[in-house]
């Protein structure tokens, strides 16, 4: 799907209206947010009893509350009642929630705002599982990374269009009075309305598990979400991944009001260019996911944005260390006359881009991976930890600021914690990292391009056989392949310095023929027998070794004794345009001339039609894969 197609799901009725349903609802928790924490900032004599320094912060904590509060109900609700009807349903509470806001903007009632706030924070927290359960239930596999992608983009979008017009109205005067609030009131209320229209057109939905029995008790169901989560270690891994994403933003976007004032000597506008260049980075990020994840679930990207925003927060801090706001504040054009201040935003949108290629992929992977009876439940598990993890950064913000940390220092500590964090992650689930070296790999020296993998399966074994050019066969097929893939090796490519770490994280498989270790021989068919038996994907290169010369070696035996012991299906797969490369051994021993065929050297994997496993002879597979290569070593 290229980045044209990515677009035409908003023209088709089973994604368009949900995307806007949850845009609107997006945008307004943002109108109400922002104007809310705006009036409090800015003209705070107008809310009695409010410090203007922690309601930030104090803001975002009630917020997230419902969702440590309720998001394992709201699993379980989502799981149970069609979509359809629950969104209407959602989407009506939410009407009724503005109107309180109506009246506390209206009447400047902080409390009435604090119990708005919350409430928002309800409507989120039961609409969260819905949001991420309906998109696999609508979207093929070719389209669940752009889908997430698209989603990603608006809800990000509509944080902009809302803090602009939340934002842009707190600070409405009239005869030297301020009259924003009622607007920002009667504004939320219409999107409400808005919003409710539109989720009439979103069509049904049926429940995974309409017999399931709720229960109402909030701290055992979140203790079982959690553990249910925790299931499948992956998916887990990906979950304290998107938390982690959520406290680092978090800490981020709830800090800009302090730094916009305190540190860049902006007003309200200058905040407004801050969130914006953060939203506009996030959707960014979101949208190119698709087209450098070549329409699969490229979690390799996670490694990726997790560096760049490292990179880009550390550098923040090192562009606004020292620096203080002047007597006056200043508005966007004083902002951008200062050099400096373009720097600044380049590390925001930036940290925000990286951010995207971070999140879509997990969000992605983990909607691949769940069972769709407890899709939602996992979602809400997501959700769950999401809000420990944004409180925590909430309390960190309080902290720090309280005992005189500036902002700038408060992103530097994120930013070196985002490091910590991504290589405890990726060193309990090397998967993340294979995938990035395989798709550098993809990326810089090669450019891949699928032919059928839709071919290989989404799921359940099966075996997968490829001819046998060069010793980055295993980096390109991994990068090639939605799933993981276990591969079996000669023992002596296992070997090969540097590529054996790799392959030891991949848990390949080595073998070695009969004559040599005949027990090595015995563990790899036990191993493969095991790996098919979990339903994973197996690779074995039937040749048994590298070519010499660029043809195809005859096929050997040892599929068949691997499908006889275990039948499942086979799938024949030809590698195309690595004969040449730095790693085949044509005219030279391999990996002795770099860049013999300079870089970004274009190659192929196509894929057959699976095979039943009576079919798969030696001799059939050899000629299925020859049939696929072509004349194109």
């Amino acid at each position: 799907m290229s980045q044209q197609s990515q677009f035409r799901l908003l023209g088709v009725r089973r994604f368009a209206p949900f995307f806007w349903t949850q845009f609107l609802g997006a945008m307004n928790d943002n109108v109400f947010k922002v104007a809310f924490t705006s009036l409090v900032t800015y003209h705070t004599a107008l809310f009695e009893g409010v410090d203007a320094h922690s309601a930030a912060f104090l803001i975002s904590a009630i917020f997230i509350a419902p969702f440590v509060l309720f998001s394992a109900t709201s699993g379980q609700i989502a799981d149970k009642i069609e979509k359809s009807r629950l969104i209407r349903l959602v989407k009506s509470l939410e009407i009724g929630i503005m109107l309180l806001g109506l009246a506390g903007f209206a009447w400047h009632s902080a409390p009435l705002l604090y119990v708005g706030t919350f409430l928002m924070g309800l409507h989120s927290t039961l609409f969260g599982p819905v949001k991420f359960a309906y998109l696999p239930q609508h979207l093929d596999s070719t389209e669940l990374v752009g889908g997430n992608g698209l989603v990603e983009m608006g809800t990000f979008v509509a944080i902009l269009i809302g803090t602009l017009l939340g934002g842009e109205l707190a600070g409405v005067t009239r005869g030297g009075m301020v009259v924003g609030p009622l607007y920002v009131g009667i504004v939320c209320v219409t999107i409400a309305v808005a919003g409710r229209a539109v989720s009439q057109r979103v069509p049904l939905s049926p429940a995974p598990q309409p017999d399931l029995r709720i229960n109402w008790n909030p701290f055992t169901e979140t203790w079982r979400n959690l553990a249910l989560a925790h299931e499948r270690r992956v998916v887990f891994q990906s979950l304290l991944g998107i938390s982690w994403l959520w406290f680092l933003g978090a800490t981020f976007l709830t800090s800009f009001f302090s730094f916009a004032k305190d540190v860049l000597g902006g007003d309200q506008n200058v905040v407004t260019l801050l969130l914006a260049m953060f939203s506009v980075g996030i959707g960014t990020g979101s949208l190119l996911c698709e087209r450098l994840s070549g329409r699969h679930v490229e979690i390799g990207l996670v490694p990726f944005g997790s560096i760049g925003m490292t990179v880009f927060a550390v550098d923040l801090y090192l562009s606004t260390h020292g620096q203080t706001a002047g007597p006056a504040l200043t508005g966007i054009g004083g902002f951008l006359a200062y050099p400096g201040h373009w720097r600044v935003l380049v590390d925001l949108f930036c940290v925000a881009m990286f951010g995207g290629f971070y999140s879509v992929p997990l969000y992605a992977l983990i909607q691949s991976r769940c069972a769709p009876t407890h899709r939602a439940r996992i979602i809400a598990a997501n959700n769950i930890l999401n809000s420990f993890f944004m409180i925590g950064a909430s309390l960190l913000g309080v902290f720090m600021t309280q005992a005189g940390y500036t902002i700038p220092q408060l992103f530097l500590v994120v930013g070196l914690l985002n490091a910590v964090v991504a290589i405890y992650i990726y060193t309990l689930v090397p998967e993340f990292l294979l995938r990035f070296i395989a798709w550098i790999l993809v990326h810089t020296v090669y450019r891949l391009r699928r032919v059928n993998a839709e071919r290989i399966p989404d799921q359940g074994a099966a075996v997968l056989v490829c001819n046998h050019v060069s010793f980055a066969d295993a980096v390109v097929l991994m990068a090639a392949s939605p799933r993981p893939v276990r591969f079996v090796m000669d023992h002596n490519i296992f070997k090969v310095p540097l590529l054996s770490w790799f392959f030891r994280q991949a848990k390949a498989i080595p073998i070695a023929p009969a004559h040599e270790d005949p027990e090595m021989l015995a563990r790899a068919y036990d191993a493969v027998a095991a790996a098919l038996e979990d339903g994973d994907l197996v690779c074995i290169f039937p040749e048994g070794k590298i070519t010499a010369t660029g043809d195809v070696n005859p096929f050997k035996s040892g599929v068949q004794q691997i499908i006889r012991r275990t039948p499942v299906p086979v799938v024949p797969m030809a590698l195309r345009g690595l004969w040449g490369s730095f790693f085949s051994r044509k005219g030279a021993p391999a990996m002795s001339r770099p860049f013999r065929r300079g870089i970004l050297s274009r190659l192929e994997l196509v894929v057959g039609e699976p095979v039943a496993p009576d079919a798969a002879t030696p001799e059939a597979l050899q000629q299925m894969v020859l049939a696929l290569r072509g004349d194109w070593k």
